[in-house]
């Protein structure tokens, strides 16, 4: 039986704002990552990108101009990429000036915005979502970031959520990803030369396990996954749990306390060397009463890892145009 562990809190944000959709925690530096607040309230069209520092417990938001789907850091200091509504961009943290690097992404269809994404090299693969939760009407794209080409990678996606690419030598690249509602961690090939995925095959279903699947992130030898699931039911925590790639077995379980809406997991380096998980969570649509029952709602938590190292966190290279 896998072993389960309680998180605790690391930081309960002091505002609604804050505490509605908090996503994509991803690593600055030892003790420092980054985490977007994709939407500031139900019926809120703009969203902001947050640095916090496990040290001092220091929150800083940045006011984005729409709803950030990803955000991660670039070679450039205190730039960002970031997936904000339908277009990629630049985000400079000192100024606040946001540099568009592609734009009308799903422009054929109506109700999607950029959800979450990864960097891989000079590349970034993302995809999108309905914002009704409902219609296979979202898809996973390519930035080529060598020739700057954004490249439909495939259709019928109805969230898509967490993704890594993962290289496989000779076996060739592999993008792993979950498309939330279908419950399952799918993997396609992937020709980043051609921008073609080949078909999907399942890694791991989750049609046993409370709640849908979102972010997730690799152990740092990429031989389990950590996943953070969704629940939208009233519960007593949520769960975050570790899979092996190998098998489909459930190695550890998190679990988050009076917050059953888990949403992306970071294994984070700190100062001191050790690895902890980050955890983040949502309020997103709670009625009253639900919100009542879970006091450590849209909070971030943290926990204990057995992990020696942190994955590594590429960078991504600016454009020489930009």
């Amino acid at each position: 039986m896998a072993e389960i562990q309680e998180a605790n809190v690391l930081w309960g944000p002091d505002s609604e704002e804050l505490r509605f959709l908090p996503e994509g925690p991803t690593q600055l530096a030892p003790g420092r990552f980054l985490w977007v607040a994709i939407q500031h309230g139900p019926n809120s069209t703009v969203g902001s990108v947050n640095v916090f520092d496990c040290e001092t417990r220091e929150n800083r938001t940045f006011a984005l101009p729409g709803r950030p789907g990803f955000a991660k850091p670039t070679v450039r200091q205190d730039t960002l990429v970031i997936g904000c509504e339908r277009s990629l961009g630049l985000y400079d943290l000192r100024t606040g000036q946001w540099e568009e690097l592609v734009g009308g992404i799903d422009s054929e269809v109506e109700g999607t915005i950029i959800n979450d994404g990864t960097v891989y090299g000079s590349n970034i693969v993302f995809g999108t979502k309905d914002l009704e939760f409902s219609t296979p009407k979202a898809a996973l794209y390519l930035y080529r970031g060598q020739d700057g080409q954004l490249v439909r990678l495939r259709g019928g996606q109805v969230c898509s959520n967490g993704k890594d690419v993962v290289d496989r030598g000779a076996g060739g690249l592999f993008l792993l990803d979950i498309d939330s509602p279908t419950r399952k961690l799918v993997e396609y090939p992937l020709d980043l030369h051609s921008a073609r995925l080949g078909d999907p095959v399942a890694v791991i279903d989750f049609q046993d396990v409370s709640g849908v699947p979102d972010g997730m992130v690799l152990s740092p030898d990429e031989q389990s996954a950590i996943i953070s699931f969704y629940n939208p039911e009233p519960a007593e925590y949520g769960c975050t749990r570790q899979y092996s790639l190998l098998n489909g077995e459930l190695e550890f379980e998190w679990r988050t306390p009076g917050s059953p809406r888990n949403t992306c997991p970071l294994l984070l380096e700190l100062t001191d060397g050790t690895v902890a998980l980050v955890i983040t969570t949502a309020v997103e649509h709670m009625p009253p009463e639900q919100l009542e029952q879970s006091p450590n709602a849209g909070a971030l938590f943290i926990a204990p890892t057995r992990f020696n190292s942190a994955p590594h966190v590429p960078r991504f290279p600016v454009p020489a145009s930009h």
